[in-house]
């Protein structure tokens, strides 16, 4: 029975090291994605809150230094602080929100989330939004992508959007979005510390789990000169119905 016990543990760490292998080499292909891969995949096998817990420190080691490569920290915090502050509040209230529910609930939260993340990706919605209304849209966008975060930690998509929809010039755009993940990641696992769902040991497997990210990252960035972006991103978007689809019935 032991011997069975272990064997069981063994596996799961080596199918949580593959998800996390697998979402660096979707962020390295396509510049993001590492917690809309990895989350839901290992979320068939351990806690939704495990699984975001995971990967921690891979999100914000390769947030710190894609926004600290892109080195326009100030211009990006002067400009979309209204997002930042209502993402961080609305993801802690989130987040003790969701402390009673099931395992159950969770899954299908996180489920929904990814539904959400292949309807924008596929359909790609694009919006004109005047400078002079850009605040208050941004506000109202954190705020969403906040509560989505909270529960799930995938608001990625919906950043996408906006961010995309202000037709900024593709480093600008790098470095904004690297901001912006980085200060909706570090509320997301302090609230998470701070409530009890996320645990010292947890930071250690997450510390470790840096390395399959960083091998993935290697060979994604590899991978995004020798294949087509709108063929992968088809592929990655299949996996994702049929990973929401187990997600809804298990």
């Amino acid at each position: 029975m032991e011997l069975a016990l272990s064997t069981d543990v063994v596996l799961v760490i080596a199918a949580c090291a593959l998800a996390i292998l697998l979402g660096g080499i979707v962020k390295g292909t396509l510049g993001v994605g590492l917690p809309l891969f990895a989350v839901p995949i290992m979320s068939l096998m351990i806690g939704s809150t495990q699984a975001i817990a995971l990967v921690a420190v891979p999100v914000l080691v390769s947030n710190v230094w894609q926004a600290w490569q892109e080195g326009n920290w100030k211009p990006s915090l002067k400009r979309f602080w209204p997002l930042m502050l209502t993402q961080g509040i609305m993801t802690v209230l989130a987040v003790h929100w969701t402390l009673s529910f099931s395992v159950k609930q969770l899954n299908m939260l996180v489920a929904f989330a990814v539904v959400l993340a292949v309807v924008a990706m596929l359909f790609k919605p694009s919006f004109n939004i005047p400078p002079e209304k850009e605040k208050v849209v941004g506000a109202l966008v954190g705020t969403l992508s906040g509560m989505l975060g909270g529960v799930s930690s995938l608001m990625g998509p919906i950043l996408i959007s906006y961010t995309m929809s202000l037709k900024m010039q593709r480093d600008e755009f790098v470095g904004a979005i690297s901001v912006i993940y980085l200060n909706a990641a570090w509320p997301l696992y302090l609230a998470m510390f701070s409530f009890g769902r996320m645990e010292t040991v947890d930071l250690g497997y997450s510390l470790l789990a840096l390395i399959p990210m960083a091998l993935g990252l290697k060979v994604g960035q590899k991978l995004r000169h020798r294949l087509s972006e709108e063929a992968f991103r088809k592929v990655l978007l299949g996996f994702l119905i049929f990973v929401a689809t187990l997600l809804v019935l298990r």
